[in-house]
């Protein structure tokens, strides 16, 4: 069975939502951030991290889901841009832990977590 448009959807899923966190609602509130906070910059204090940790882990975000964006039409980008994306997703729900958020608020990460697992194990088959 043929996948592609799955995957397709997939990643232009997670490419949309990552530009939406990191560049239209960074400064908002949102019900996943960290302990209540307001921005991510509230958020990212409320895990004990930097602003530079902040911009590093954003840069880094963006990049993952713009590789998984290109892979479309680039598929070696594909397994290192989701598994990038899935670490970096372990991160979060491990900084949500950390601060003892109720499950619920690592649901967006973990949703990212399988579904760039999802990307990069189809590509290994």
């Amino acid at each position: 069975m043929d996948y592609t448009y799955l995957l397709i959807a997939i990643k232009a899923f997670i490419f949309i939502s990552i530009i939406n966190v990191w560049f239209i609602r960074f400064s908002k509130p949102t019900p996943w951030r960290g302990k209540e906070a307001g921005s991510m910059q509230d958020e990212f204090e409320a895990y004990g991290l930097s602003s530079t940790m902040m911009y590093l882990v954003g840069g880094l975000k963006v990049l993952c889901a713009t590789g998984l964006l290109a892979s479309i039409w680039y598929p070696e980008l594909a397994v290192p841009s989701a598994i990038g994306m899935a670490v970096l997703m372990l991160g979060a729900i491990g900084m949500h832990l950390k601060v003892k958020d109720p499950l619920k608020k690592s649901f967006p990460a973990f949703s990212f977590l399988v579904l760039s697992l999802v990307i990069a194990g189809y590509n290994f088959l």
